[in-house]
């Protein structure tokens, strides 16, 4: 592991992408070292006893108070202590994170190494799936208690799937649009997977792209076929297991799981966006409808300052930086897939708060503009995260947050990284929080930082040769125009396979 150092300013955007590229080099090899599972900031009360003691509070004032206060205070001052209350686990919305950094990663290097990573970690999301559900889908691998009740692991969230979503849909698309130039002696090692169940790839063998897998006589466009089940799997379930709840003539919110009442702001903005991409990507015309009625709700329960409270319920009204990233980054792929005019004052007023409220005087992401209760913490790797990949889709259309841009990555790569190549998770009032937790940061953080690699440095092919062309931009530009989902349409020649 090589400890660079990242402490020097960040004078523009080349030398940005140097940066970047070290950064990002030392965080694969640490990744390498540490393993795939970790701790989470919700390991204090995943377990038994901080699971009991987070229901009393949600119960009782003053008594559930006491009962998670130990967990807080270390919480604010032994972050560490996270392994006294629970174990290291595998988390699915990390893993298709990091799928989609080694994705990126892989277009702007052209490392055939990359996709394999990115490969590695798609496997692995299908075993890690809900295997109760029919379809595709995934959760979280803990009970998560909260105001009202238990979600227990397993139980699939809309604000996890569709990252699983977007990961596969991405692998795919590089493997079909370059599997011609990778050499024969690359393979891609596709991982285990129940070969009994419809959709998954078989276990273990080797693709050749361009030539046969070498165990069953099968063409890469046999693989892209299961990508596409899996692909098509997800787009079921979130049509049919995640529930509607109608809340005006244009507008249904919808279920955060497939069992509760719904309201979450970002959980509708999440599975418009994930219906919205298969209607176009699967041609499948019946999600639109459903797509829409998420997205005025979205649209219409926009606060007059431009913010979005967390949900409608009355109660949960906080606003916060990440659950403002994800809507507004919902709304703004919406927009470049239908061309939605909606989605524009929305993003416009959306963009003006957001700059305004959830960044502090050094401008940098503060976590919350109205916070549910005091917190123990500064700032949050997450949001500086959410911020660098917002400002990335966004700064063509807001060239304000260019700036912004620069501000954020300047402060992570001076004091965000870690010597042995993680990301520190929080900055607390007194110190860090420097546990590493895949799922509150690191992978996202990891994705972000890959993206802005990609943009900065653009696609590069096997051969050693870049394109010119930002990856996608034109296609964007002619499905405003037309409608069109031609390119972007998944084919199978041996049919639909429904």
């Amino acid at each position: 592991m090589s400890n660079r150092s990242h402490q020097s300013s960040v004078p523009g955007p080349r030398s940005s992408a140097d940066k970047v590229s070290r950064v990002l080099t030392d965080f694969t090899e640490w990744l390498d070292a540490y393993g795939e599972t970790s701790w989470d900031h919700q390991s204090f009360f995943a377990g038994p006893v901080g699971g009991r003691a987070k229901s009393l509070y949600y119960r009782s004032g003053v008594i559930g108070t006491a009962a998670v206060a130990p967990m807080i205070f270390c919480e604010a001052f032994l972050p560490s202590a996270r392994r006294l209350f629970h174990h290291p686990l595998r988390f699915p919305i990390a893993d298709a994170h990091y799928a989609m950094g080694f994705a990126f990663l892989y277009e702007a290097t052209g490392d055939s190494a990359h996709l394999e990573k990115a490969v590695h970690f798609l496997n692995e999301l299908t075993t890690s799936r809900c295997h109760d559900f029919k379809e595709y889908c995934w959760g979280y691998p803990f009970d998560w208690v909260w105001r009202g009740g238990v979600i227990k692991q397993q139980t699939p969230l809309i604000t996890t799937t569709p990252y699983v979503y977007e990961a596969f849909l991405q692998v795919y698309e590089i493997i079909e649009r370059r599997a011609g130039l990778l050499k024969p002696e690359d393979s891609l090692q596709l991982g285990r997977a129940n070969g009994s169940e419809r959709g998954q790839p078989p276990a273990h063998r080797s693709l050749r792209p361009g030539g046969r897998t070498e165990d069953r006589g099968e063409t890469p466009e046999d693989f892209l076929c299961r990508y596409k089940q899996i692909l098509e799997s997800i787009a079921r379930h979130a049509a049919i297991d995640i529930k509607d709840f109608q809340i005006s003539d244009r507008a249904s919110s919808c279920s955060y799981t497939p069992h509760d009442e719904g309201g979450v702001i970002n959980a509708a903005a999440y599975r418009a966006f994930l219906l919205t991409s298969a209607s176009k990507v699967l041609c499948r015309d019946e999600y639109w409808p459903i797509a829409e009625r998420n997205l005025n709700f979205v649209l219409e329960n926009q606060n007059l300052d431009g913010s979005w409270p967390y949900a409608v319920d009355g109660v949960r009204d906080f606003i916060d930086h990440f659950h403002t990233c994800f809507v507004v980054k919902a709304l703004v792929k919406i927009r470049a897939l239908t061309g939605y005019e909606g989605c524009d004052e929305a993003l416009t007023r959306g963009v003006e708060y957001y700059l305004k409220n959830l960044f502090d005087e050094d401008g940098l992401p503060k976590p919350f503009s109205k916070a549910p209760r005091l917190t123990v913490y500064k700032r949050e790797l997450y949001d500086c995260a959410e911020c660098i990949n917002l400002c990335l889709l966004l700064r063509d259309r807001f060239p304000q947050l260019e700036a912004t841009l620069e501000t954020v990555l300047k402060g992570v790569l001076k004091d965000w990284i870690k010597p042995d190549g993680s990301f520190r998770s929080r900055r607390l009032h007194f110190g860090w929080d420097n546990v590493p937790m895949h799922r509150w940061g690191q992978a996202q953080m990891f994705k972000s930082l890959a993206f802005y690699l990609r943009e900065f440095r653009g696609p590069r092919t096997e051969g050693g040769g870049r394109t010119l062309e930002r990856r996608g931009r034109k296609t964007e530009d002619r499905r405003q125009e037309d409608g069109s989902c031609d390119r972007k349409k998944i084919k199978c020649e041996r049919g639909e396979n429904r």
